[in-house]
Order: C-alpha cells, then sequence, then structure tokens
C-alpha cells in the first residue's frame, strides 16, 4: 500500500510513511470490508460515513507539517484511522472530535485496545472545535464545511496549520492548507481536487442562518 499509491504519488515525509505502515488498517474498516482495506479507495464504515482513501491519509497529514511535542485537532474521527496515523508521528497529543456518538464511542474503544494513549476522543459538534484544550499546533479535518469554521481559526495557534476540505455537499471539493500569520489570517494553499463527506451538525446550521459565507 505504502509503496504502490502513498510514495508513488509523491508522500515524502519518512515519519508519515512508518506511520501509514505501522496502523493496522484493516482493524478500522467493518469485518465485511476487510479484505479491501489496503485498497487506494475510501469504504463505508456506517452512519453514511466513510475511512479515507490511503493516499490522502498520507497526503494530509505530511501536510500538518508536524513535529514532536505538537498538539494536532482533528474534526471527525470516523472509525479512528487518521487519528492513529497522527497518534504514530512521535511525542504528538491527538485530540480528535466525533458528532455520531455510536462512532465516537467504538473509535474511543478501539484506538484505547490499540494502545494509542495520546489520541483522545470527544463525542461533540467538531465545528466548535475543543477549546479547552487550545490552541492547536496543527487541526485537520476529515469532512467538508462549506466555509472556515471560524472556532478552528482561533483555536490554532500562530504559525499552526490547518488542512481542511472546502465546497459543496455531495459534490467534489477544494483541499486546502492555511498557515495562520502572526496578525492572525490565513494564508492559503490551495491543493487539489477531493470528495469527502459533509460536516453536519448546529455549528453548520447556525453559521447558514447567519449569513455564512457571504454571497
Amino acid at each position: 500500500m505504502v509503496i504502490e499509491t502513498i510514495e508513488r504519488r509523491g508522500v515524502t515525509d519518512k515519519e508519515v510513511l512508518r506511520a501509514m505502515r505501522a496502523v493496522p488498517r484493516h482493524l478500522f474498516v467493518p469485518e465485511e470490508e476487510r479484505d479491501y482495506a489496503y485498497g487506494d479507495f475510501p469504504l463505508p464504515i456506517g452512519y453514511g460515513q466513510t475511512i479515507s482513501q490511503p493516499y490522502i491519509v498520507a497526503l494530509m497529514t505530511e501536510l500538518l507539517e508536524l513535529k514532536e511535542g505538537d498538539k494536532v485537532l482533528e474534526i471527525g474521527t470516523g472509525s479512528g484511522y487518521q487519528a492513529a496515523i497522527l497518534a504514530k508521528i512521535p511525542n504528538v497529543e491527538v485530540y480528535t472530535i466525533e458528532i455520531i456518538p455510536k462512532l465516537a464511542e467504538s473509535a474511543r474503544q478501539r484506538l484505547e485496545s490499540l494502545g494509542y494513549t495520546n489520541a483522545h476522543c470527544m463525542q461533540r459538534d467538531g465545528y466548535y472545535g475543543w477549546p479547552e484544550h487550545a490552541p492547536f499546533d496543527a487541526v485537520i479535518v476529515t469532512a467538508a464545511p462549506d466555509h472556515v469554521p471560524q472556532p478552528l481559526v482561533d483555536q490554532l495557534a500562530e504559525g499552526g496549520r490547518m488542512v481542511i476540505p472546502i465546497g459543496p455537499p455531495g459534490g467534489y471539493q477544494t483541499l486546502w492548507k492555511f498557515v495562520k500569520e502572526p496578525d492572525g489570517e490565513l494564508r492559503a494553499f490551495n491543493m487539489g481536487g477531493v470528495a469527502f463527506v459533509p460536516l453536519t451538525g448546529e455549528g453548520m446550521k447556525e453559521s447558514e442562518e447567519h449569513g455564512w459565507p457571504p454571497p
């Protein structure tokens, strides 16, 4: 998987490649999907959610530019696979949020049983982030809103990196990398087209009611 679908497509970060080799992906997909666990495509995990294809997981992790001592926030735990990859980067603390209660609990149990003690799970609306543990050196969003949630920007440290798909629900989105400047502005990098499930929850509904994003 790593050689054929990740290294050959340009991912070079040694720690990311090591993490992709180390995490048993088949344990993060439903039993009926395990024969396909190492294919380079997303798989259903129930509740209308998916586990992202391995290349996208590796690419998004590399774009975060994680280093020892970093604290990273993930929005959209799903089965816990992306959180496990993040937690394999040396001395990185992972805070991951899932809005669907049953997915959140099963991911928590899975990560705990596999020994990922530096991955902390919470069931809540990810739009609002996890302010109790902010600021974060990196934020990764694995479901697509149609704009950047302001609470996540507020919780990103100066110099912090955010990787997030943005676009309309039910179609293709653009993967963006943002870097937070000293003045609080975000420097943007377009990383190409992707397809993610939409970000849901009260935070998204409230932002729409208040006219965000602007026309």
